[in-house]
């Protein structure tokens, strides 16, 4: 038995001094801003394989209103949920990824995100893809004012 999950999530830009994407800190000018350390990528795919599993949603797990969120390290956020999804009985057969920012050039970093993410769902390397798009200039993304990421993720019965 399979099932599939969609995970999405955007954060605002704003002034600052790095991107926390993927698990991993990319230099840039620009911060993501939100309530815990605002990883769009690993929210996205949290809420992909709590989905699939029919387990809830990022929100519901790690609410904005608990001072206990703030500031949390997305990574670990991402290691509970998987934690939950296995618990329930589900594997994760593959995610597949999509970063959307006008900048930074996300394939220079391609491959350390894919790593962090792979060793905190605990799986290969090879069952996690991401790939990045820009907004071409135009929109909230295209102008720098947000960022995106966007999971599809296969569960397979354990």
């Amino acid at each position: 038995m399979f099932r599939i999950g969609l995970g999405h999530d955007t954060h605002r830009l704003g002034p600052g001094d790095g991107l926390v994407i993927g698990g991993i800190t990319i230099p840039h000018d620009r911060a993501a801003i939100g309530h815990s350390d605002a990883d769009v990528l690993l929210h996205a795919i949290t809420d992909a394989i709590l989905g699939a599993a029919a387990l809830g949603d990022i929100g519901e797990m790690f609410p904005d209103t608990d001072p206990a969120n703030k500031g949390r390290d997305s990574a670990d956020m991402l290691r509970r949920a998987a934690a939950r999804v296995a618990a329930g009985g589900w594997l994760i057969a593959n995610l597949d990824c999509v970063i959307l920012a006008q900048r930074p050039k996300i394939l220079p970093h391609r491959p350390a995100m894919r790593r962090r993410i792979a060793e905190i769902l605990g799986v290969e390397e090879s069952a996690v893809w991401l790939k990045a798009k820009t907004g071409e200039s135009v929109g909230p993304i295209g102008e720098e004012f947000a960022i995106g990421a966007e999971c599809v993720v296969l569960l397979e019965r354990a």
